[in-house]
């Protein structure tokens, strides 16, 4: 049987609609390491020798394009306990270019001889194919030429070394050996260069490039010592890297959802970020919101989950395909991306975006606005509700999707459709906005938005909320298919802080149920309570830590006057960066190994709303 990869212990980085992803000592080799373009593999082997032998790994570490290997070649060099021969290798994702660098280094008393190899296996197989843990049966053949190169039916890769290896050989087909002989003097390295690049042979639907060098966030002022720096520094160079322009519209950027699972446009992922970056990139921002609102739905098919007026979920070059999971290349299947699409277009006009870029999009809101409206009055209970109609899609449509994320106190799972706490909380807000910006651009119904969103409030007070002791009820976190509420304790309920929905007595509930320590963990706050029957740290929604969670959460407490929860709900995200490399993870177990966190072996490093979360530290810090 086949299993899903895990990455944990792999060195990652991003540009755009390429990844590369290596072990440890720099290789590629087996599960799911390669260079990745267009959700496709092209390389699946890379191997360095010197006279055969492979240098000894000892340190790697990843930043935004750049992977940087420092090994030893032991066989070389003085006798001895110390190293005297280093390998230092760098992989380097430019677009659709791999740079692989290599030098050695000798430290050695006399000159060293040696014999460097580089071992290259050709690739073409489908993202979603090795997800699946399978691999391409017969690889592309290596054509060894004035240039080498070889192609699949999507891109044609060419091998370019400096200086040209004295030797180019097949081992076996689908594969190249290149070999240079060299002498290096102590003080004198030798560097060897392999460029590698891909070129789209056939358009897809979603030939997204690397994002624009005019949203550069690498020079933003940070105050604060080295660890702070360094914290906000890494993680916004990774999401940096992460951004694409639209194939539709060049000039629009947005935010990929992560690396290497879902390098492309996600609705509610890019939504969170751009909202999290909403105070140092308004050109994130209108990007976003545009490049969603050209693939805004406007007639029903069951098949992608399309429904007039929605947001999508996600943007595939082609059919994603996984076991049951059939997802067509735009897939509407989520219930809260339309209302964060109007959050985002009302926050980012209150942070001072043009009424004209408003005007641009009002047909969307309306469109959107449409929505929430037909989806509430077609819920038998007035709340919005989702249901994988199709039976190929996501069972669960929030941004908790795995199929056994919603959970009842006994710990059993509920039925849809499900009705989310926070979705709620999400179309009041919308709803509200939405009323400020129809009164602006003089257009109608603001007063129906806002009575709306009172009586969705009502609704989700007369059922949400459970246990009898009025000082320690909590919200559930969504109602099943019966409208019995889903009573387990989740972190759903912080999402729905300073939204509107509720009043500050009822906020006060919230945040304290959040402190508790079966919620609040040493490095964020828990998908779902330990005390709940259901809990296992390393499931993915019942009871790992997800950065970006904690971190909308941490928004929602400082913008609702909670400052000491706020504060602790930080200082648990820092300690969770300075004990992760600095690189937020996507997820973590619920508990640590020690003081350290535990990887969830599959999650995707870097990820966008993970790294945004960094931006919102840093606004947390600037306002208090």
């Amino acid at each position: 049987m086949t299993q899903q990869p895990w990455l944990h212990n792999l060195q990652i980085a991003v540009d755009g609609p390429a990844t590369v992803l290596a072990n440890d000592d720099g290789s590629i080799e087996a599960d799911a390491t390669g260079w990745y373009v267009d959700d496709r593999r092209l390389l699946r082997g890379l191997v360095l020798t010197l006279d055969q032998q492979r240098p000894t790994a000892i340190a790697g570490s990843s930043t935004g394009t750049t992977s940087r290997f420092w090994g030893a070649a032991r066989h070389l060099g003085d006798r001895g306990p110390d190293p005297t021969v280093e390998v230092h290798q760098c992989l380097i994702t430019r677009g659709h270019q791999l740079v692989v660098e290599v030098t050695v280094t000798s430290r050695a008393q006399g000159d060293v001889d040696t014999r460097l190899c580089l071992d290259l296996a050709a690739d073409g197989t489908d993202l979603a194919a090795v997800k699946g843990g399978a691999v391409r049966a017969e690889p592309p053949r290596v054509q060894v030429e004035d240039v080498i190169w070889w192609s699949d039916d999507r891109h044609w890769t060419t091998v370019r070394p400096q200086p040209p290896a004295a030797m180019s050989e097949h081992v076996p087909t689908g594969s190249v050996r290149l070999t240079w002989p060299l002498h290096i003097a102590q003080g004198h390295p030798a560097t060897i260069t392999v460029v590698l690049e891909a070129a789209r042979t056939s358009a897809s639907a979603f030939d997204a490039d690397a994002g624009s060098p005019d949203c550069d966030w690498t020079d933003l002022p940070v105050d604060g010592d080295d660890e702070w720096r360094t914290l906000v520094h890494t993680n916004l160079t990774d999401l940096q890297h992460l951004l694409m322009r639209d194939p539709q519209a060049h000039e629009d950027v947005f935010v990929a959802a992560g690396t290497p699972w879902y390098l492309t446009l996600f609705g509610r992922d890019s939504l969170w970020a751009a909202r999290m970056m909403l105070p140092y990139s308004r050109r994130l921002t209108e990007g976003t919101l545009r490049a969603l609102a050209r693939r805004q739905a406007t007639t029903t098919d069951p098949a992608t989950a399309a429904e007039p007026g929605k947001i999508p979920h996600e943007v595939r070059r082609t059919t994603y395909a996984e076991g049951d999971l059939q997802l067509p290349s735009v897939y509407y299947g989520t219930v809260d991306a339309t209302p964060l699409w109007i959050v985002l277009l009302h926050e980012a006009w209150q942070a001072g975006m043009p009424l004209r870029t408003v005007r641009e999009l009002a047909p969307n809101l309306q469109a959107a606005l449409g929505w929430m409206r037909s989806a509430v009055q077609q819920s038998p209970d007035g709340l919005l509700r989702y249901l994988d109609a199709d039976g190929h899609g996501l069972s669960n449509q929030g941004w908790k999707d795995s199929g056994d994320s919603m959970r009842h106190a006994d710990g059993s799972v509920a039925r849809a459709p499900i009705a989310l706490v926070e979705a709620q909380a999400y179309a009041v807000q919308a709803a509200r906005g939405a009323a400020e910006l129809l009164e602006a651009l003089g257009e109608t119904g603001p007063v129906d938005w806002l009575s709306w969103a009172e009586a969705l409030a009502d609704r989700v007070r007369a059922h949400f909320w459970v246990g009898d002791d009025p000082y320690d009820r909590y919200l559930a976190m969504a109602l099943d298919a019966h409208g019995t509420p889903v009573d387990g304790v989740g972190s759903n309920m912080g999402h729905a802080l300073a939204t509107g929905l509720l009043t500050e007595q009822e906020e006060a509930l919230v945040a304290e149920r959040l402190m508790r320590p079966d919620m609040l963990r040493l490095l964020g706050i828990a998908t779902l309570s330990s005390d709940n029957p259901a809990y296992n740290p390393t499931g993915y929604h019942t009871g790992s830590v997800w950065t970006h969670d904690s971190a909308i959460i941490l928004r929602g407490l400082a913008l609702a006057g909670f400052a000491k929860e706020a504060e602790r709900v930080h200082e648990a995200l820092v300690r969770l960066s300075t004990r992760s490399g600095h690189r937020f993870p996507e997820l973590i177990a619920g508990e640590p190994v020690g003081s350290h966190p535990v990887p969830y072996p599959a999650s995707c490093r870097p990820q966008a709303w993970a790294a945004a979360s960094a931006a919102v530290l840093l606004h947390h810090r600037r306002c208090n």
